[in-house]
């Protein structure tokens, strides 16, 4: 599934940033990721034209933008889920 007009590598590229906590990449570490398919630094170039990344003047380091940041705070949960809070225990039926 794509969100908001992205390709699933911009995707994981963002996801990267949320996995190792960081504000900004070196394009090293952007062409080191992992995607099924494509990949290299390209997405992270598209994401910059998209508003999610901004790239110092040597275009070596990739950084966040709120907008990249915004886009890393959704954590959309399971709307089937029901009852207490997480980590409780469902009542047996009698």
């Amino acid at each position: 599934m794509l969100i908001k007009g992205m390709t699933s590598e911009e995707i994981r590229v963002l996801q990267e940033f949320r996995r190792v906590t960081a504000e900004s990449m070196p394009v090293a570490t952007i062409k080191a990721i992992k995607h099924p398919t494509g990949g290299g630094e390209a997405p992270a170039f598209s994401l910059v034209e998209k508003g999610f990344l901004t790239t110092d003047g040597t275009r070596e380091t990739f950084t966040l933008t709120p907008k990249g940041k915004e886009f890393l705070a959704y954590d959309p949960k399971p709307e089937f889920e029901e009852g207490g809070a997480a980590g409780e225990a469902d009542e047996p039926a009698e």
